[in-house]
């Protein structure tokens, strides 16, 4: 599948059909004058080399759990980050449409600053469109407040703090973000919880199969609940304080525990019924959790 690469910053201005960025390193297209149905529109597969943050005062995604709905519809935002393929497979993605604002921030723009590294922590960098975070009326006048300030900055003389202070307004906006998006797992808790139970479903599915495919990955899984990794690590942290990986791993456990306890199978027909390739993989794995070798949990059954 063909698709556009943006390499710079000066790239996207010029397929959005925008004057060259006054900095080539980050660029805020839009404005609170902006039209509700935006600016910076583009369609089709992209690959961008810097990350983008967008508002968009129309967001598609807002879910109906039984007759309520949970998600606020004052726009949202969506989070793009270098090397990721947006669009292309027939839904909207963060670069396509028109964006109110789109914040544009070449990664050589925060190297020597804590941010660079700490930008990366950020999950919903790498969540799909569908994932969005959606605003309340509130949270909406907070981050359209942000977007001026940067834009203020932006636009004002350069001298040696602007670079720092626009760092530090970068960082507010994504701190804003992510206690957002805490919100937004909690107002979705009923259909969060409602994904847990199908996580345990296709778990003891994958479990319960004569097919031996390895260990389930978090990839397996966030593909069966048809979400994004991140995003369902995120939701588990919100739900039970364990992210994906965290929760397969109990689960093996689980099993093993079941198995050793019920069953005459040796430790290693134990760990290759639940696709460990080596014993001694699960045997460590099962230490970890349990402070007991596999051997030593059997015993304490006889």
């Amino acid at each position: 599948m063909k698709h556009q690469k943006f390499d710079s910053i000066s790239d996207a201005h010029r397929a959005f059909g925008l004057p060259k960025p006054k900095h080539p390193l980050i660029s805020l297209i839009g404005s609170a004058n902006t039209p509700a149905e935006g600016t910076g529109c583009s369609r089709g597969a992209h690959v961008l080399n810097f990350y983008k943050i967008s508002y968009r005062a129309k967001i598609g995604g807002k879910l109906r759990y039984g007759q309520h709905y949970y998600d606020f519809d004052e726009g949202g935002l969506l989070f793009a980050s270098p090397n990721q393929l947006l669009g292309g497979g027939g839904e909207e993605s963060p670069l396509e449409g028109c964006s109110q604002y789109a914040l544009l921030i070449h990664p050589d723009f925060l190297l020597g600053h804590p941010l660079a590294k700490k930008i990366r922590q950020y999950g919903f960098f790498s969540y799909s469109a569908n994932e969005a975070l959606h605003l309340s009326e509130q949270e909406k006048a907070t981050v359209i407040a942000i977007f001026e300030m940067i834009r203020a900055e932006l636009d004002s003389r350069i001298d040696d703090f602007s670079q720092d202070v626009v760092i530090s307004q970068i960082e507010l906006l994504l701190n804003y973000a992510n206690r957002f998006y805490k919100r937004q797992f909690i107002t979705r808790k009923a259909v969060n919880s409602d994904m847990l139970q199908r996580l345990e479903d296709v778990l003891e599915a994958y479990f319960g199969s004569s097919l031996m495919r390895g260990l389930p990955t978090v990839a397996y899984l966030a593909e069966e609940l048809h979400v994004s990794p991140s995003y369902l690590s995120d939701m588990l942290r919100s739900l039970i304080g364990q992210n994906a990986q965290q929760y397969i791993h109990d689960k093996l456990i689980e099993k093993a525990k079941e198995k050793l306890s019920t069953t005459d199978l040796t430790v290693s027909e134990v760990a290759y019924e639940l696709g460990f390739e080596h014993s001694q993989s699960f045997s460590k794995l099962f230490k970890t959790k349990t402070n007991l070798s596999p051997s030593e949990f059997r015993k304490t059954f006889n």
